[in-house]
């Protein structure tokens, strides 16, 4: 397919030419909308009930619906407009947009480590992971990423090329691994751990915690993987494997976009204390400030 790119740098609205550019059109606004509203909706439900914020993993879903709502952000340019996000492209973003995919995996790995250690180790995990070390586990990453696209930007092309293949290459195999490995372990102290210990809120809390974060990493895996492999094999090929109209073409980039819709549904569904605030406080002030 060709790729028309702007001179200018800017890319331009896909050419609503065709029934089929008309549909990408119409899906990649409904998805960025969609994006937005939830996350918004999740992120200001955790902000406004003291009791979530009180907990460490509910500082990890903050993260990714802040993340997620850049990702719903930036949708309305790759997704939209006649662009291609990449290397030396006169319409990329500068790997920006990209970085808040990357971050959204990073918190709910880290929200994983996180489920495991408070279940397999609670007094060390009590005494270890306070609220400040937690919020400091986000900022680093966080840093850590803004960093590497700042790197990125000031290196030559070809460089970052370079980095980036063998960085996406070691990055997406040992996600596959670390991914796969935790969810197999936090099943398992789901499944025969806390089954041992005798009923109580506290059991029932750390069974849905990590309940939760196994279907939202294995949704993320299945959102995820296509790219994955996609990327592993291309990176090893030393070629691209096909080229799209944009990124709201591409079915491979468009799974991990409504991935970042479903995360913050699994996070209403899976949490009876953020769905009870989201339903009397966020949304139900919503609806009184309309009709007002």
């Amino acid at each position: 397919m060709n790729i028309s790119q702007s001179s200018a740098g800017l890319g331009t609205v896909l050419p609503l030419t065709s029934f089929e550019n008309i549909l990408f059109f119409l899906f990649s606004i409904t998805l960025a909308t969609a994006i937005i509203c939830i996350n918004v909706s999740v992120f200001v439900s955790i902000v406004m009930n003291r009791s979530l914020r009180s907990e460490n993993r509910f500082m990890y879903m903050l993260s990714t619906c802040l993340s997620d709502f850049c990702t719903g952000v930036s949708y309305y340019y790759v997704g939209v407009m006649d662009v291609r996000d990449y290397y030396d492209s006169p319409t990329r973003t500068f790997y920006i947009v990209p970085i808040f995919l990357g971050l959204s995996y990073m918190a709910i790995l880290a929200a994983q480590a996180d489920r495991y250690h408070a279940v397999s180790a609670p007094f060390k995990y009590s005494q270890r992971m306070t609220r400040n070390r937690t919020l400091l586990v986000i900022l680093a990453y966080w840093l850590q990423a803004f960093l590497i696209v700042a790197v990125q930007n000031l290196v030559p092309v070809e460089v970052a090329k370079r980095v980036t293949g063998f960085g996406a290459l070691a990055t997406n195999i040992s996600t596959v691994i670390i991914m796969i490995g935790l969810n197999v372990r936090l099943f398992f102290i789901a499944r025969f751990q806390l089954e041992r210990e005798p009923p109580s809120e506290e059991r029932d809390n750390k069974r849905a915690s990590i309940y939760l974060i196994i279907i939202v990493a294995g949704c993320f895996l299945i959102a995820w993987l296509p790219l994955f492999l996609h990327a592993i094999v291309c990176n090893i090929a030393g070629f691209t494997c096909y080229t799209v109209r944009n990124e709201g073409t591409d079915p491979l980039r468009i799974l991990p976009r409504v991935n970042a819709a479903l995360t913050p549904l699994l996070y209403i569904r899976g949490c009876s204390a953020l769905k009870s605030t989201l339903l009397s406080k966020v949304w139900r002030i919503a609806s009184c400030k309309r009709k007002g």
